[in-house]
């Protein structure tokens, strides 16, 4: 999703910043949809970067900057650990050691990482060093990742950036299997005047960023000067830490009482348990140093989401 977000982006933008862009190449495990409004060369290739010779063919093109949100989300990572491992850390090992291979190539990599790198227990507010201890195997995949974009940088290979994404909100589309989709679906499905599913108590606590604001932070990682980040390439992006009565209060400031009724509270015990697993608040005033911003309350987040997505809609008071 974000990455036909940002292709979308650089399509009717023509430029990543203020960088002129002549040539998109988008590469999924199925063909994804190149924007037609592009004016430059355009190109969709179905391959799995973990694959044999995949990588090869990604850096042949020799493009500018490579975004690599390639992954196995939390869910299935944890339960296949071969092809969590496989395609998580052997394909972003793959896609490094490619470039490393063209002689003179250093390409700006903006790598996907994820607030999975930290377990608990936390302190109150995460610091942006604070030391990385993942409980999952998807974690722990996304930390390696992390290790080697900060070496391979080091060592003039590439110039990477590495960006730990907030819980991504409201995502568009349809529900998916994550313990998190329904911080998504509570607002969502609502808002398009659908029932939604609630697995949580109110007071439980998350990190959020609107879909707008993932895309801004591939597009300033892409463009950004990176000597200012010297040898630590990895960094949480800011957001909004909130409860998810903070979440269906302002879902009933933007849709009334009519739209939180169609939330139906369902306890589950197994999900309950994941979501205390996960970090609930961060520090991030390096990213922001560095120039990356996102909302700075959860309302402004809905009322994104009524911009870009129902077209500033809304279906109550």
């Amino acid at each position: 999703m974000i990455g036909r977000k940002c292709a979308e982006r650089v399509a009717t933008a023509g430029k990543i910043g203020d960088m002129p862009v002549d040539m998109l190449t988008l590469i999924d495990v199925i063909a994804p949809e190149v924007a037609q409004d592009f004016d430059g060369k355009r190109t969709a290739i179905a391959a799995d970067l973990s694959a044999a010779g995949t990588a090869e063919r990604i850096v042949g093109a020799r493009p500018d900057v490579i975004v690599h949100l390639a992954a196995i989300v939390s869910g299935e990572a944890e339960a296949d650990f071969e092809k969590g491992y496989r395609v998580n850390l052997d394909g972003t090992r793959a896609l490094f050691e490619a470039i490393r291979a063209v002689k003179g190539y250093v390409p700006r990599v903006v790598y996907a990482s994820s607030l999975a790198v930290f377990g608990a227990p936390f302190p109150e507010k995460i610091e942006d060093d604070y030391h990385l201890t993942p409980l999952t195997s998807y974690g722990a995949q996304k930390a390696m990742g992390e290790v080697l974009l900060d070496d391979y940088t080091r060592r003039g290979f590439l110039d990477g950036v590495g960006i730990r994404f907030p819980t991504i909100c409201i995502r568009p589309g349809r529900p998916n299997k994550a313990a998190s989709s329904f911080f998504s679906g509570i607002l969502r499905e609502p808002l398009n005047g659908e029932q939604a599913i609630l697995p949580v108590g109110d007071d439980v606590r998350h990190w959020f960023a609107s879909v707008r604001s993932a895309v801004g932070f591939v597009e300033h990682a892409a463009t950004m000067d990176t000597v200012l980040l010297g040898a630590r390439r990895n960094m949480t992006m800011p957001g909004v830490s909130a409860t998810v009565g903070d979440q269906i209060e302002a879902l009933r400031d933007v849709a009334g009482d009519e739209a939180v009724a169609l939330i139906r509270r369902a306890p589950d015990p197994v999900v309950a348990r994941i979501i205390e697993g996960w970090p609930r608040d961060f520090n991030t005033a390096r990213a922001r140093e560095m120039g990356f911003r996102a909302e700075t309350s959860f309302r402004e987040i809905v009322d994104v989401y009524l911009e870009d997505e129902l077209e500033g809609r809304r279906s109550g008071a």
